[in-house]
């Protein structure tokens, strides 16, 4: 069973979805706040294939997903930054 909730943070209203006592916050409203929402795309883009980023979402998935898929993640790990790595972030 999941809820949607919404917290205000720095005045911006960010939606964020409670499942199995997850909280799991919406960055395009993050990203809808820090520029227009046309640019919303670009940076959460921007934001996906840092190197840090890129390490943090590797971690988290060897933690939560049984079916992550390691060594398939390391291409994309090495890549990480480089403007040729294009990632997107729709299902």
């Amino acid at each position: 069973m999941h809820k949607q909730k919404t917290i205000v943070v720095q005045n911006v209203e960010v939606q964020v979805l409670v499942e199995n006592e997850r909280d799991y916050i919406c960055i395009t409203d993050m990203a809808n706040a820090k520029i227009n929402e046309s640019r919303a795309s670009d940076i959460i883009k921007n934001w996906i294939r840092n190197r840090y980023t890129l390490e943090f979402l590797g971690t988290w998935e060897q933690m939560n997903n049984s079916n992550f898929k390691v060594v398939e993640f390391d291409h994309f790990k090495m890549q990480a930054g480089l403007n040729s790595l294009d990632l997107s972030t729709t299902v």
